[in-house]
């Protein structure tokens, strides 16, 4: 779950008859109360058959362009596989711009590479070789909620002579541009890492930059599966802002609490990043940059085991000398 900057509000031409919750189009139901949504002359839309590739290592889903697309996932290697999906699916409404350029992604692996601390080899920067460079769109979800949240808690505060004492409060919460990843090519920690380089408001109807064959992850969840995830986000925000903001005192434990959804409003986004691998001694390593700004970088990098051996010997010859001077002395 990340903060991302508000992009411009949505236009949502229907909304819930009952609750007044906007609905999105092709809703059956209104996510917030479940009422029937009225039918419109235009939300009758005939299946389409989209063809993508499945990776069966990762489980990413990217299109299907037999004249651009390896048969090797782009994300991990493994082998893709042909499926097709048919509506209602989640589809991708705004793309952000790729502005970051392919030489200056390599620039950014090779800097970082200098500063991964003392405990990688010595000889990483002149010994590791960049193999594969590719520039992505990756999925997203971004929704503005308010929420009328119950709480229970034991805290500290007032607690007498007892060391925890039960506490109690009903907030209305807004939640203003959460993002939550929907890709299964980046993890969540790679996503949460670039997330915060990201600008929403660029966002347009078309990729840009990249190259001339980037590649495009799809959503590829139900609407319906993807509020779910949307709604455990929600509740473990929810969550998180009772603790930080309405619990008194200084310590707390048995957070419980409950939420009634009273407006979400959601969007999807293709969000831009290069996914480079390098190798070092016949070893394969992953780096993640974000698309929109060099500064946001995740990846993994080889353990000199030789210099930690190096410092529990150090540490060792150390307690041994310093026993001895306290031997000599008494």
């Amino acid at each position: 779950m990340t903060h991302a900057q508000p992009p411009s509000e949505p236009v949502h031409e229907r909304c819930c008859s009952r609750c007044d919750s906007p609905l999105e189009s092709g809703d059956l139901r209104c996510a917030i109360c479940g009422a029937a949504a009225p039918r419109a002359d235009d939300t009758v839309r005939a299946e389409v058959a989209t063809t993508m590739l499945r990776c069966r290592g990762c489980g990413a889903a990217i299109t299907y362009d037999p004249d651009l697309q390896a048969p090797a996932c782009s994300f991990c290697g493994d082998v893709l596989e042909v499926q097709t999906i048919t509506d209602p699916v989640e589809q991708t409404e705004l793309y952000l711009p790729m502005t970051v350029t392919m030489d200056q992604a390599r620039a950014t692996l090779r800097s970082w590479l200098g500063t991964r601390g003392w405990f990688t080899p010595s000889d990483l920067m002149a010994a590791s070789h960049l193999t594969e460079i590719k520039p992505l769109w990756w999925v997203a979800w971004i929704f503005d909620a308010e929420a009328f949240v119950s709480w229970t808690a034991d805290s500290n505060a007032g607690a007498g002579r007892s060391a925890w004492a039960p506490h109690a409060g009903q907030n209305n919460i807004r939640f203003e541009s959460i993002l939550v990843s929907g890709s299964r090519g980046l993890s969540d920690a790679e996503a949460a890492a670039i997330t915060p380089g990201m600008q929403i408001a660029t966002g347009a109807d078309t990729p840009h930059g990249g190259g001339d064959h980037p590649l495009l992850e799809r959503f590829d969840i139900p609407r319906s599966q993807a509020r779910q995830q949307v709604a455990g986000v929600i509740h473990s925000s929810a969550a998180q802002q009772i603790k930080q903001h309405y619990i008194p005192g200084t310590r707390f434990r048995n957070v419980h609490v409950s939420i009634v959804l009273r407006r979400l409003i959601t969007r999807r986004y293709s969000l831009p990043a290069y996914v480079l691998a390098y190798r070092y001694r016949n070893q394969l390593y992953r780096v993640v940059i974000c698309g929109q700004d060099t500064q946001y970088v995740i990846g993994t990098s080889p353990f000199s085991y030789a210099k930690l051996f190096l410092v529990i010997v150090g540490v060792a010859l150390a307690v041994l000398i310093l026993m001895g001077l306290m031997s000599l002395g008494s």
